[in-house]
């Protein structure tokens, strides 16, 4: 099974010229992520205003990322941040596009099919 490929990255923004993403548009190192460049993602996908809410979803992901190299349960990720079970969902629009705006490489194909 194939995994769709990311929204066309905007190479002409200063901001996101200088990263590096894959042909499925995830950031390939996560430590080059800033709050700027979440925001780009953001506007690219079009999440929307980024806020409060988004930002505890963020970094609740890229916390759990960087402790277990793994992506976790969406849900897991909601109550971490004190957030409703399909807050991801709402805020996000999905999983994937929540994971690309925190700013983390792909996580495989495996768990981006899940990542609707």
């Amino acid at each position: 099974m194939s995994v769709a490929a990311g929204p066309a990255i905007d190479h002409r923004q200063p901001v996101i010229k200088a990263l590096d993403f894959d042909e499925h548009g995830f950031l390939r190192d996560p430590k080059k992520w800033s709050r700027n460049i979440a925001k780009r993602i953001a506007e690219m996908d079009d999440v929307g205003p980024m806020t409060p809410d988004h930002w505890a979803i963020l970094y609740s992901l890229r916390e759990h990322y960087f402790a277990n190299n793994t992506a976790p349960l969406m849900a897991s990720v909601c109550r971490t941040a004190h957030l409703p079970k399909y807050a991801v969902h709402s805020l996000f629009g999905g999983c994937r596009r929540a994971w690309r705006v925190a700013g983390l490489p792909n996580p495989g194909e495996e768990a981006t099919t899940y990542m609707t």
